[in-house]
């Protein structure tokens, strides 16, 4: 495995080395797939700027999607307006702000990275249990399941 450190979150200090980026994005990549991204879908990604965001734009490529980037930090009618403007079924996210923008669009899916808050200056390995959290039926009640 590459132990070379490709991105370090600027708010934690934490690191990701290519190898854990690699086995994260493998893994999100085939949860993806799983939930029906194929080939030249679009998805949404609606993150802060850190390892999540690197790790759910490789799994997007990996699994054939095409990447829309929505700024984090958007304010409430721009994101709506982005989301919209994409014609997105599946979102990555799990900032509740850009889950209300999404009430009223075509997303369906939305799922959101595990936990990346391990110490990986201390050489743990990134992350990978559990599968990626979705919420599957935006005109449901907001549940999730495992």
């Amino acid at each position: 495995m590459d132990e070379r450190i490709v991105m370090v979150d600027s708010g934690t200090g934490l690191g990701i080395t290519q190898g854990q980026l690699d086995e994260l994005s493998a893994a999100a990549a085939v949860q993806l797939r799983r939930r029906g991204v194929r080939t030249g879908d679009t998805v949404l990604i609606c993150l802060p700027v850190g390892p999540g965001l690197l790790v759910a734009t490789d799994a997007v490529i990996a699994a054939g999607g095409t990447v829309w980037p929505v700024p984090a930090e958007l304010e409430a009618g721009s994101l709506r307006e982005h989301i919209l403007a994409s014609r997105a079924r599946v979102m990555i996210s799990d900032l509740p702000h850009a889950l209300d923008a999404a009430d009223e669009s075509r997303v369906r899916i939305v799922v959101s990275l595990p936990d990346l808050r391990a110490d990986l200056s201390a050489g743990e390995p990134y992350p990978l249990g559990g599968e990626m959290c979705t919420q599957s039926d935006r005109a449901g009640p907001r549940t999730r399941e495992d």
